[in-house]
């Protein structure tokens, strides 16, 4: 586990891993738990942008910030404009865990710690490992 993250109505987000591929591309995977007592939908992860209103409750308004590079990484979209991230986070249920995921283009070689940050959520250092 790279970080647990816990926010509002006892959501909890845990990063498992951050694995930089040949692609140039970071995939972030964990889960998220709802461990409140009411059905979460993951409405305000989706992002401010129009743009992503198509990924609807998803993982789109998800960033990786190289605050060393003084940059941040979008999650990447598809040819429709929806993102490469976990979609139709709707309903979760009291004590429900779901897998999620997140692809973001790859900071420099030599970044290894960055910021992964979620709407309405505090921000978490991850590392990126080598794929």
């Amino acid at each position: 586990m790279l970080a647990q993250i816990k926010g509002e109505k006892n959501i909890v987000v845990t990063i498992n891993s951050a694995v930089r591929d040949a692609g140039g591309f970071v995939t972030v995977s964990g889960t998220v738990t709802n461990n409140g007592d009411e059905a979460f939908t993951a409405g305000s992860w989706q992002g401010a942008e129009v743009a992503l209103v198509p990924s609807g409750s998803s993982l789109a308004g998800a960033v990786l910030v190289d605050q060393a590079g003084k940059k941040r990484y979008y999650v990447l979209r598809d040819t429709e404009g929806k993102c490469l991230c976990t979609m139709g986070l709707n309903l979760i249920q009291p004590k429900e865990t779901r897998p999620i995921f997140a692809q973001f283009p790859a900071p420099p070689t030599g970044t290894t710690s960055v910021e992964f940050q979620l709407p309405t959520m505090p921000p978490a250092k991850i590392q990126i490992s080598e794929g």
